[in-house]
């Protein structure tokens, strides 16, 4: 039996085999994750805020209250007149093992000059979020956001996700993913009352 496909063209697949998905299914995951950050970052740029609450760079940013892990009552408006950083984080993501005992650092370091750091958990159970941060040094206020109404006001796409706040309750920029020191200290300088 002779071959009679024209010069290089593909061979057919024997009978029951099929083309590996695998290379495919992980382009249109990683499409639909670049499309979601694209528009995530849209959302966010400055002047995209709305009367409804929403978050923008460069406006006051919304309201955050509810209950911290250790069960207080929070409001984020009464530390107004302090530079502050929220970071919206969960037990289960890897990253943010790694950025809590950068932030509780900076906490430190920066205590004396009235910065705040207000963690926001959501999407995992409480009592997870609590061992993770007593075991990764997260001593500051962790709001729990129950039915994830926190994170669609402040249009959170992935974790961790942090805004850097000035002193007046203003926005000034947001890192979505891990934050580095060279990227907080370049943030806090920008919310900071010297900056």
């Amino acid at each position: 039996m002779t071959d009679e496909r024209p010069p290089n063209s593909p061979r057919p697949l024997p009978a029951g085999r099929q083309l590996p998905t695998r290379p495919i299914a992980i382009l249109l995951a990683v499409a639909v994750l670049v499309t979601a950050v694209v528009v995530g970052l849209t959302a966010l740029r400055p002047g995209s805020g709305s009367a409804t609450n929403d978050i923008a760079v460069g406006q006051v940013v919304p309201d955050l209250a509810g209950t911290t892990l250790d069960g207080k009552a929070f409001n984020l408006a009464a530390l107004r007149g302090k530079p502050a950083v929220v970071n919206f984080w969960k037990p289960t993501c890897v990253p943010c093992r790694d950025e809590f005992p950068l932030l509780a650092a900076k906490a430190t370091e920066h205590a004396a000059a009235g910065l705040v750091i207000v963690g926001v958990m959501s999407d995992d159970p409480v009592e997870l979020a609590r061992d993770f941060a007593a075991k990764y040094g997260g001593s500051w206020s962790s709001v729990i956001d129950e039915g994830g109404r926190i994170k669609k006001s402040w249009r959170v796409i992935a974790w961790p996700q942090t805004y850097f706040i000035d002193a007046g309750g203003v926005l000034r920029s947001i890192q979505i993913g891990e934050v580095t020191e060279a990227l907080f200290e370049r943030q806090y300088a920008a919310i900071s009352a010297g900056g």
